[in-house]
């Protein structure tokens, strides 16, 4: 499934079955990865069917399963060109206005 136009329930749903897909892969029951993560059993259940859980019991799904380096390339800035770094560092610098003269 592809991630870029989903509303966010599928997004969550889909995180949710490839940590399923990974638990299964390394052939754990759901009550051991909750053991290793420090997640309650109904914890990890609703993390792997619909995907809602708070991002702390995600992460510790993932740490169990020894995937944390998958969340290395999450969000890291892409590398832009030198132009386009130098027309973002002008779009941020502010001017002033033109100093009005006095009394002329």
């Amino acid at each position: 499934m592809t991630l870029t136009l989903a509303p966010a329930d599928e997004i969550l749903q889909a995180l949710g079955q490839r940590l399923r897909a990974q638990r299964l892969a390394q052939d754990l029951p759901q009550s051991e990865l909750a053991a290793m993560a420090g997640l309650s059993l109904g914890a990890l259940r609703k993390l792997e069917n619909s995907g809602q859980s708070s991002l702390e019991t995600f992460v510790r799904a993932v740490q169990a399963l020894g995937l944390a380096d998958e969340l290395e390339t999450l969000f890291v800035l892409k590398r832009q060109s030198i132009a386009q770094m130098a027309q973002a560092e002008a779009a941020g610098q502010r001017q002033r206005a033109p100093r009005r003269r006095q009394g002329s």
